[in-house]
């Protein structure tokens, strides 16, 4: 049987190395437009940032070396141009030729990714100093480029993770750097209280960010870049990491079935509705195994575990693809950010609303051991049953640890309530002897059972604004935090005295402050009959 992949990098070749294992027999065959079939595409930032120095450590497996040790066939530079499914022919450009070839499969799997794209911006592609970055060649070029004109400043356009990566490496290299992006924040998708302290970072290391900000024009070959706000930028480098686009030329004329922003839909099979047509990777369009509901699988460790999976799957194993959750980790600077799961910007565009979070930063490791530091963790859960729904995280220490911790609770179905009897390795260096997992767990059943009440400050009605009583409980010695003004500071070792001093014919709220102090403040009020409100920020 003739197994023809079409694409490399992650997917292509985890289903191409697997499936040989599994079966000597089949012929498999690789079709790969681009220069390389299978390298580090995450680490690409890295290698511009001079952290990796070769270029080459990045390239994982070359054609040679799949047809010495796997004899599978890797074609390079081949663009396949169209799918035939009734013949089961596909037509295959040779890129360096310009020779056009049919050729046959028994089944075909569909691995051929994403491409970075350039927004709508006039100039944009005349740009000589604008790069994006997906592959190796992308790499290649713009280190020649830096190497040859030598750039003192660079534009980063976009502040997703892809750009907040490629800002921290130029920084590395000694560049100015200027972040832009339209949004009302950085590290979009993750909320607006871990992307709040990320943007703190950022202007720490001497980033100058554009937020709530458009690129108008782009003039002079790149030299000159005009903002909405009518600034003018002078970069020496430009890279557009604003999105990315599915390879889905090839499908459109064969029947393969796409949603609506081009992805190839497929069944818990990794199967298209073209009978012997799978498909992996971030090409597709699969389901949440925490909402049930489609979305996209933009991870290269996804395309890796889909790749192996459906080679066991056509080799005969009975096995089900149940759907991305999605985890992602990002260095940034000396903070590392995390998510598992559902965000609130990714529920609410799904519209689901029958939810709530909490936001915990207890210490990442015993607060006597060294170098302890606050680990900044949300998790956000169905306000009926407790299921968790995602959870993010951003610290110095341990975040990693406990977000892939959180994402096997999803996979397990884990509710809040579960959180508490997690039993995770403690020792000072590594964690609390309550590891802040299962903090945040106590936290969101106090939720849960009304044992205190939150709200967020946006959605303090308008009229508690100006006739309920705030109170702040921090220690004379600390800093205000928080949006909101308090109407009087008592801190929470003088509550018990002080009692008269707060009303008891207005709704009372506790300000924004981070950590246990303002849990404990509100329990305080409570035990002499005034319930108390937590804000979150």
């Amino acid at each position: 049987m003739k197994f023809v992949v079409i694409g490399g990098v992650a997917g292509g070749p985890s289903f191409a190395t697997r499936l040989r294992r599994l079966n000597e027999e089949h012929e498999i065959v690789i079709y790969e437009r681009g220069e390389n079939i299978s390298y580090a595409s995450c680490a690409l930032p890295y290698y511009l940032g001079g952290v990796i120095e070769e270029l080459d450590s990045l390239i994982e497996r070359t054609p040679e070396i799949l047809k010495v040790k796997n004899n599978i066939d890797v074609f390079t530079k081949h663009e396949v141009k169209s799918i035939d499914p009734a013949k089961k022919q596909l037509i295959v450009k040779d890129l360096q030729t310009g020779e056009e070839l049919a050729t046959n499969y028994d089944k075909l799997v569909i691995s051929s990714g994403a491409r970075p794209t350039l927004p709508p911006i006039k100039g944009a592609s005349d740009a000589a100093n604008g790069f994006t970055l997906r592959s190796v060649t992308d790499a290649a070029e713009i280190k020649t480029y830096i190497d040859q004109y030598n750039p003192k400043s660079v534009l980063v356009l976009g502040a997703g993770v892809m750009g907040l990566e490629l800002a921290e490496n130029f920084k590395h290299r000694g560049l100015d750097v200027i972040l832009v992006d339209q949004l009302s924040q950085v590290a979009f998708p993750y909320d607006i209280e871990i992307a709040d302290l990320i943007y703190d970072k950022l202007i720490e290391k001497g980033l100058q960010i554009y937020l709530n900000t458009r690129v108008e024009e782009i003039r002079q070959n790149g030299n000159e870049v005009v903002l909405s706000d009518g600034t003018i930028l002078n970069p020496e480098l430009i890279l557009f990491a604003t999105g990315v686009a599915p390879n889905n030329e090839m499908t459109k004329t064969a029947g393969i079935a796409l949603s609506e922003d081009g992805q190839i839909i497929v069944n818990d099979q990794l199967e298209t509705n073209v009978p012997d047509i799978y498909a992996i990777g971030d090409i597709i369009k699969t389901t949440s195994v925490v909402t049930g509901l489609a979305t996209s699988s933009m991870l290269s460790s996804a395309a890796n575990r889909q790749g192996h999976m459906l080679a066991d799957i056509v080799n005969g194993t009975p096995m089900h693809y149940r759907g991305y959750i999605g985890a992602g980790v990002a260095k940034i600077f000396e903070y590392t950010a995390s998510y598992a799961g559902m965000t609130e910007h990714a529920l609410k565009a799904a519209g689901i609303t029958n939810y709530k979070s909490i936001f915990v930063t207890p210490f990442d490791h015993a607060y006597f051991y060294p170098e302890a530091s606050r680990l900044n963790l949300k998790i956000i859960f169905d306000a009926t049953s407790g299921k968790i729904l995602g959870g993010q995280a951003v610290g110095e220490h341990g975040v990693d640890k406990r977000i892939g911790e959180l994402s096997v609770a999803i996979t397990g179905n884990l509710t809040v309530f579960d959180l508490p009897d997690l039993e995770l390795p403690y020792s000072p260096p590594y964690s609390t002897t309550r590891d802040p997992l299962n903090i945040a767990g106590y936290v969101a059943i106090n939720q849960m059972t009304n044992v205190v009440e939150t709200i967020k400050a946006v959605d303090i009605p308008a009229e508690d604004l100006i006739e309920a009583f705030f109170l702040d409980i921090r220690e004379s010695d600390k800093a205000e935090s928080g949006s909101i003004k308090a109407s009087k500071n008592i801190p929470m070792n003088e509550l018990r005295d002080r009692i008269n001093e707060i009303p008891k014919d207005r709704k009372v709220y506790i300000t924004f402050r981070k950590g246990l102090n303002t849990y404990t403040s509100a329990r305080i009020l409570a035990g002499f009959g005034i319930p108390a409100i937590l804000i979150e920020e």
